[in-house]
């Protein structure tokens, strides 16, 4: 019968929780110990207890072994960075080499297009081109009636805005020239009122009628 793992947990009794850490640190010192001796390993360990305190081991000097490790890791992380980079380089190469691909067969299609290189153009190829040549002229043409329409109505607004500017120039001359019409006769009309009104006798009289008669005879 086997018999289930069991799950490991903090304990929560402080004083089983001690016994506990020093009989597995003990343990662990002396495991550390004997694999240094039995396979001359270098070993160094390093524990805190819960309340602070250091317990360390080392089969050599702890600070060599430390600095041993440091160096270690450091030598690895350069070691990841360049399978990293060269991971990289490859990649890049890989594009490189797919857009070069990629390039020599659109130069090859654009020369076919412009009636070069057809000579080693296959039957399908050819259909090919030419339908592809009948879809650009299509698109060209199609273009072509929408820069015509566009230009055609433009040239109608700059015609509309002419027109416009042409009757308010005329409307304008038309009015002055209404004005001047009206203003004419009423000038004549003040003139010859003018003339007849200085035949009228301005002179004073003071006196009879029969006064005023009798020098007007004398005269």
């Amino acid at each position: 019968m086997v018999r289930g793992k069991t799950q490991m947990k903090r304990i929560e009794n402080a004083t089983s929780r001690q016994v506990t850490f020093s009989k597995r640190r003990n343990g662990l010192l002396k495991k550390a110990f004997e694999l240094s001796v039995l396979c001359d390993a270098q070993v160094a360990l390093i524990i805190f207890s819960p309340r602070g305190k250091l317990c360390e081991f080392a089969s050599s000097s702890m600070e060599e072994t430390i600095e041993r490790y440091r160096n270690h890791v450091k030598e690895s992380q350069s070691d990841n960075s360049s399978s990293i980079e060269d991971a990289q380089c490859q990649h890049l190469k890989g594009e490189t080499a797919s857009m070069a691909k990629k390039i020599e067969i659109l130069e090859i299609t654009k020369r076919k297009l412009l009636g070069e290189g057809l000579g080693s153009s296959t039957i399908d190829e050819l259909i090919q081109i030419e339908q592809q040549l009948e879809r650009s002229v299509s698109i060209i043409r199609a273009r072509k009636m929408e820069v015509y329409n566009e230009q055609i109505k433009e040239l109608q607004e700059k015609e509309k805005l002419l027109l416009a500017s042409q009757n308010a120039m005329l409307n304008g001359k038309c009015l002055g020239q209404t004005k001047e019409t009206v203003e004419e006769p009423r000038a004549n009309l003040q003139t010859a009122d003018y003339g007849e009104s200085s035949d009228v006798e301005t002179e004073l009289f003071i006196g009879l009628p029969e006064n005023r008669i009798r020098k007007d005879k004398r005269k």
